[in-house]
């Protein structure tokens, strides 16, 4: 049954340039996942807004002017208030601008995100899971752990099955530039527990809408880029010599992949001397 629910959900999102976009302009769109949840994305950034009978739930404010035309949008569709705002993390380009969806009551964030994002205090937090039930809707809520920031986590909409992760793995999309800041062990970690969770649908912050086996497919392609690195060091190869020649081929379609292909060697190689793994 549940393999005859993903193929469905395929099936429907295979199709969804014919689906009606609720508002758009020229770098910002809401589009309909069903159920009463949306995606919205701004240039190259997306979030997730679910309108559950009970209020409105929105994820990561990207900026201001994201979120003012957001909630202006929210408006058109509903005249539930957004009652919460869920933080997949803190860093800038998504955290940023929070005030401009107003005042909201509910304002949920990890344990270690700071005491303020942007201006916005959370009134509640969380260490490693928590569970939300807000009007038709169940918000599981999940920890990844350290690895890409410290305050990341990861978040599955129920009855809907959709999650929505942010930075740690996308749908066929490389990894950002050379994992800045992170060990990438420890990013490897964060991808193993969204693998863990129980979803059909893949919602990133970055990217096309997805399904659970691009999360497996993204944490394959960080073990092999792992091997093939400690492989070449450990035999002597020098950093050009990586480049050169590792085998990567098999993921040349995944979006950025020209951009950020040589990016991400250069970072699993520092990431292994710094961690010791050399």
């Amino acid at each position: 049954m549940k393999k005859l629910l993903s193929i469905a959900l395929l099936v429907m999102f295979c199709l969804a340039p014919a689906a009606p976009v609720v508002a758009q302009d020229a770098e910002r769109e809401i589009t309909p996942l069903g159920g009463d949840l949306y995606r919205f994305r701004n240039r190259f950034h997306v979030n997730l807004v679910a309108v559950t009978g009970a209020g409105v739930v929105v994820t990561d404010p990207i900026n201001a002017d994201a979120a003012g035309w957001l909630k202006r949008e929210i408006g058109k569709l509903t005249t539930q208030p957004i009652t919460h705002l869920i933080y997949s993390h803190s860093h800038g380009d998504h955290a940023s601008g929070g005030k401009a969806y107003g005042e909201v009551a509910n304002v949920i964030a990890h344990a270690n995100a700071p005491e303020t994002i942007d201006g916005v205090r959370p009134t509640i937090r969380f260490s490693d899971e928590m569970s939300l039930v807000v009007g038709a809707k169940t918000f599981e809520l999940t920890y990844l752990g350290p690895g890409h920031g410290s305050d990341l986590i990861a978040m599955v909409v129920r009855p809907d099955n959709v999650a929505f992760v942010v930075d740690a793995v996308s749908a066929k999309r490389l990894f950002y530039r050379d994992f800045p800041g992170a060990n990438v062990d420890h990013w490897i970690e964060q991808v193993k527990v969204v693998n863990s969770l129980d979803f059909d649908v893949f919602v990133g912050g970055h990217g096309p809408v997805g399904d659970k086996a691009d999360v497996a497919n993204g944490l394959r392609y960080l073990r092999e880029l792992r091997a093939a690195v400690l492989e070449g060091l450990s035999a002597g190869l020098s950093l050009a010599d990586l480049k050169q020649g590792l085998d990567l081929d098999k993921y040349k379609d995944w979006a950025s992949y020209e951009q950020w292909r040589d990016l991400n060697i250069e970072g699993m190689a520092r990431s292994l001397r710094e961690s010791g793994a050399l």
